[in-house]
């Protein structure tokens, strides 16, 4: 059996979606470049053909995964979630001790990942160093930085 890949119910939203986009509006422009690459006549040396034939090489790939993850999915719904300890969805606040700030990050999939928006994936290591803890737990994972070490504050749903 395949892993289940987990994701919230907006990260399957937004892969349905790409794949959508991908079907219909990127898959139709290429083929219609493969077409005006190839009425420019000789294949053999046809710059334009061969980059848009790896264009559609790659679309087709990553139709593929997408397809591929919308079938092992295993979407987590928040009602589903108990907030007595960190686990995938959830929205953890955070201290960073060596720096003294607060952070806030939501654990979600793999492909919903935006560190800038506050969203870790739950394949990070500070994700899995989380997973399992409690409010006013310490959390010591490695970094590309070297050793780093927070406290838990504060476990919600959002």
């Amino acid at each position: 059996m395949s892993e289940r890949v987990p994701m919230t119910p907006e990260g399957y939203r937004m892969l349905q979606d790409e794949l959508k986009r991908c079907k219909t509006v990127e898959r139709p422009r290429i083929i219609e470049a493969i077409e005006e690459a190839r009425s420019h006549g000789d294949l053999t040396e046809n710059a334009e053909y061969d980059a848009a034939k790896e264009a559609q090489q790659q679309l087709d790939r990553r139709m593929q995964d997408i397809e591929d993850k919308l079938a092992r999915a295993q979407v987590i719904r928040m009602e589903d979630i108990q907030l007595d300890k960190v686990v995938f969805g959830v929205t953890v606040a955070l201290t960073d001790l060596e720096h003294d700030r607060q952070v806030t990050y939501k654990l979600v999939g793999e492909d919903e990942a935006d560190l800038a928006a506050g969203k870790l994936s739950v394949h990070s290591p500070l994700a899995r160093a989380m997973i399992g803890k409690q409010a006013g737990d310490f959390v010591c994972f490695r970094s590309p930085a070297g050793e780093r070490e927070y406290v838990i504050e504060e476990i919600r749903k959002e």
